[in-house]
């Protein structure tokens, strides 16, 4: 397979014929794209959504001065991903699989950036374009699998920590018997939605304020257990308010509240991360050199 359509069109025709194709692949996907818009408006795990569109156009724009010097040279590449946007597209129809077909949408649109306007120019949008994965919602089958274990770790931590404070309490299942209340750590308390918002805000920091890949990937990857740990603490802190207060103190303003209190907390965390691997990461970098010289 050749890598690429040498003279096929010129760099201002591939431009125009990125943006008609592109334009197009909107309108075929468009009521796909209409119901994820829908799926994030209705379950709020996924509203970070709404943001990853304009953030993802935004990320392209400051390429822009990468993009006027870029080649321009249409690729055959690009049917890998549009044969396997294809695909998914046909298994999500078949299938009824929502995911599939919303992840054809952004396997659609690498195809043609590859195919109309070659590899190097892809190269540049290759973030923007992959940071669009992180709008496809998970399927529910998947969410199931997921959040239970999650709402089984909260749940103990919550337990232990409510024993260490002489707190008397008891787990079954995802239940948390207190003296005076109980206690349902549902999906919506599992971290599944602070993982989500957390780790989409982890990578757009960390391709904001750090430049280093390993920095970069232990930041995004941090993300996870923040989220697990934070979310833990927040079922606990509702246990002890619940045992103190009453079972008004679980529920309503007060649980909201906690929600963006525990989210800040989680933020705060990872902020400290890269502050701590920015004081003394780059020194055990240069020690570790300094021995492999040795």
């Amino acid at each position: 397979m050749p890598n690429a359509v040498r003279g096929a069109m010129s760099p201002r025709s591939a431009v125009v014929s990125a943006g008609v194709t592109t334009a197009l692949a909107f309108a075929i996907f468009g009521p796909i794209l209409y119901y994820m818009v829908l799926h994030w408006k209705a379950v709020d795990d996924y509203s970070h959504g709404f943001l990853v569109g304009p953030l993802a156009i935004y990320f392209a724009w400051e390429r822009r001065a990468e993009l006027r010097r870029a080649r321009i040279e249409q690729s055959w590449w690009g049917i890998v991903p549009l044969a396997l946007g294809a695909l998914a597209l046909m298994i999500g129809r078949l299938g009824v699989e929502l995911m599939a077909m919303r992840v054809a949408f952004v396997l659609t649109l690498i195809g043609l950036q590859v195919l109309l306007l070659g590899r190097e120019v892809t190269r540049i949008l290759a973030f923007p374009l992959l940071f669009l994965f992180l709008m496809v919602p998970l399927p529910q089958s998947l969410v199931n699998v997921i959040a239970f274990p999650l709402q089984l770790v909260a749940a103990d931590f919550a337990v232990d920590s409510l024993h260490m404070l002489r707190v008397p309490a008891l787990r079954e299942g995802n239940i948390i018997h207190l003296a005076n209340t109980q206690l349902f750590v549902a999906e919506a308390c599992a971290g599944l939605r602070s993982l989500m918002a957390l780790g989409t805000l982890a990578v757009v920091f960390a391709y904001f304020f750090r430049k280093n890949i390993i920095e970069r990937m232990i930041i995004v990857m941090s993300a996870i257990p923040i989220a697990i740990l934070v979310n833990a603490f927040r079922v606990a802190l509702t246990g002890y308010l619940a045992h103190k207060f009453g079972p008004g103190a679980a529920e309503g303003v007060i649980h909201t509240t906690e929600g963006f209190a525990t989210f800040g907390l989680a933020f705060a965390l990872l902020l400290a991360e890269a502050w701590l691997l920015r004081t003394f990461w780059p020194n055990a970098w240069r020690m570790s050199r300094r021995r492999a010289v040795a």
